[in-house]
């Protein structure tokens, strides 16, 4: 056992105290849980890619250029699609651009907006990095696919509750977001 490991549950102990005293124990335990893994999954993922000189959030910015059709999306579209804030955006087009992996280029149309283009040397790296994040199973090790499926489907739930998405919406809509 290493010295940052408990001999028991913190979580499992956390929920038996609020079954004791407040009627939300399950919600507790799950919530409490779903944040834990965020953290173990992002140690994980991190660690895979630390020695390309990436992180989750800078390989996240490479895979949705290099999945766009053209390899370049304006940036604000990629604050919306990353969930992030404009600022962490740009912060993050800096540092991938330091890098010679983006590139900024000003939108053939739209005077206002500046588009991030992925270069080959991104595209490149991103077949790198994604060998690596997959060999860890994205930080999810323990599960299998069917376990897998049934996780993004409660997940799925929860963000659909939350507004996260429009349902099923049609291929035109989604088209737009590419």
């Amino acid at each position: 056992m290493s010295q940052s490991q408990l001999p028991f549950d913190p979580i499992a102990e956390a929920r038996r105290q609020w079954d004791q005293r407040w009627d939300a124990g399950a919600a507790m335990a799950a919530s409490t849980s779903v944040m834990r893994v965020q953290q173990i999954v992002l140690s994980r993922v991190d660690a895979a890619l630390r020695d390309l000189g990436l992180n989750f959030a800078r390989y996240e910015v490479l895979v949705l250029l290099h999945f766009s059709r053209r390899g370049s999306l304006p940036m604000g579209k990629m604050g919306v699609r990353l969930m992030i804030h404009p600022t962490s955006v740009t912060n993050l087009v800096d540092r991938l651009e330091e890098a010679g992996l983006v590139r900024r280029t000003p939108h053939p149309s739209d005077r206002r907006t500046t588009l991030a283009a992925i270069t080959p040397a991104g595209r490149r790296l991103v077949e790198r990095a994604t060998t690596r994040v997959t060999e860890v199973q994205l930080g999810l090790q323990g599960l299998n696919e069917r376990e897998l499926d049934q996780l993004s489907a409660l997940l799925r739930k929860v963000r659909l509750n939350a507004g996260d998405y429009v349902p099923a919406a049609p291929r035109h809509v989604r088209a737009a977001y590419q």
